[in-house]
């Protein structure tokens, strides 16, 4: 059995992956699976962190995902597992709030991890996979 990979291009995520020199892809196609790496609140213009609160993040971890996803062909609609990590578990009420409004028909199973460094200081990093 042979199964298809590719590995689809994310433009505002392409700034941040040649600026930290990541070696990973941010997203990838496995048949009909799709696997989204751990989106971290980047700035797509300048690849770069911005200080931003804790619901800033969120959502732009969240929008780094959607976008991860339809560059392969899927959508959140389409998620099954997502895994949430934040740095402080005092911001689990207000990261579920957020994932809340983006996941509201048949949320995904998930689990909420406490990582006590994120990279760059960011608060929260969110990872998916996804049916094509």
């Amino acid at each position: 059995m042979t199964i298809e990979i590719s590995k689809p291009t994310v433009p505002a995520l392409s700034k941040f992956a040649e600026r930290n020199n990541v070696p990973a892809s941010a997203v990838v196609r496995a048949g009909e699976w799709v696997y989204v790496s751990g989106m971290p609140p980047v700035n797509p213009e300048t690849g770069g962190y911005d200080i931003m609160t804790i619901e800033e993040q969120a959502r732009r971890s969240l929008d780094h995902l959607k976008s991860c996803l339809e560059a392969a062909g899927s959508g959140l609609d389409r998620v099954v597992k997502c895994t949430v990590y934040c740095s402080n578990p005092s911001y689990f009420a207000t990261v579920n709030a957020i994932y809340g409004e983006k996941f509201v028909h048949d949320p995904p199973a998930r689990a909420t991890v406490q990582a006590a460094k994120l990279p760059r200081g960011a608060l929260v990093e969110i990872d998916a996979i996804a049916v094509f």
